[in-house]
């Protein structure tokens, strides 16, 4: 009869130590669960806050550059002005919310002197040449405008070595061959890729 009590005994203290590390298992288990929801909710947050910072592009702008150096190259002084005022448009409608206050001193800085690039750009469609100055000043303001924010497509930074008296000047291109807006068509293959921006 001792026996068994004894092994009736044994048997509920192993039922019940059993019992005891099932739920200290569940326990660890939805514990781990927990933290599991919780680390997708942080990476969730996380990635939220880094879509509303890229959210952030200078696209429109960039293509609106590229129709105004299209133009010039086709010594079209009439669609290089329509492109200078479309461009002054898209600087408007730029949400600059998402940008850090770094950033927005940066925006600030170069997006006032490209604006008024672009409306000595659309005001003279009859003034090839002036239009050409102020584009050699407004792709300075691009390049930072790229360097800064980054740009979705592949852009090339073109050299004519013989613009303005031989000082040169730079322009920004979406593709590799040379179309060269400061001399148009009378040389429009003159210069060279400096730079590939990615």
């Amino acid at each position: 009869m001792k026996k068994i009590i004894l092994g009736f005994a044994i048997a509920t203290t192993t039922l019940s130590a059993c019992s005891i590390n099932s739920n200290k298992s569940k326990e660890s288990q939805n514990g781990s669960k927990d933290k599991q929801a919780i680390s997708q909710i942080d990476n969730a947050t996380t990635s939220a806050a880094s879509d509303a910072k890229n959210t952030f592009s200078i696209e429109e702008i960039v293509n609106e550059y590229l129709q105004i150096k299209n133009a010039l190259s086709n010594d079209n002084g009439k669609d290089a002005a329509k492109a200078g005022n479309a461009f002054i448009e898209s600087m408007s409608k730029m949400d600059k919310t998402s940008l850090t206050s770094e950033k927005k001193k940066i925006w600030d800085d170069i997006s006032d002197d490209a604006k008024e690039m672009a409306e000595h750009i659309g005001k003279n469609a009859d003034k090839l040449e002036h239009q050409r100055e102020h584009f050699e000043m407004l792709s300075k303001d691009i390049y930072d405008l790229v360097k800064t924010f980054g740009s979705r497509q592949v852009l090339y930074k073109d050299f004519d070595p013989m613009y303005n008296n031989g000082k040169g000047a730079f322009w920004l291109s979406e593709t590799k061959e040379i179309k060269n807006p400061y001399m148009g068509k009378s040389m429009l293959n003159s210069g060279s890729i400096k730079e590939e921006i990615k």
